[in-house]
């Protein structure tokens, strides 16, 4: 599991249609908002490419002024209770 912290700039006016289409983005969630026209954006994807492409909506989306990565979390997939992964042999 991969979570982004995005800050995402638009201006004013366009404040609302941007969180609205943002929030229609799959994995995406718009946590909040300020009256200059900057949101906080959350994005949880499976995997790195899914993130990249992800982001790459979120930048490309109408009235975006600007999208900064502020934030990165990976998880490691399941080890099987193993910590170690690499080959026994």
């Amino acid at each position: 599991m991969n979570l982004s912290g995005i800050v995402v700039t638009t201006t004013a006016e366009h404040l609302h249609a941007v969180a609205a289409v943002l929030g229609s983005l799959p994995g995406v969630e718009v946590r909040g908002s300020d009256s200059t026209g900057r949101l906080v954006v959350v994005q949880e994807a499976t995997h790195v490419g899914a993130e990249i492409a992800g982001f790459e909506r979120i930048r490309a989306a109408p009235h975006v002024v600007s999208a900064e990565l502020v934030y990165h979390y990976f998880e490691e997939p399941d080890t099987g209770g193993r910590d170690d992964q690499s080959d026994p042999s």
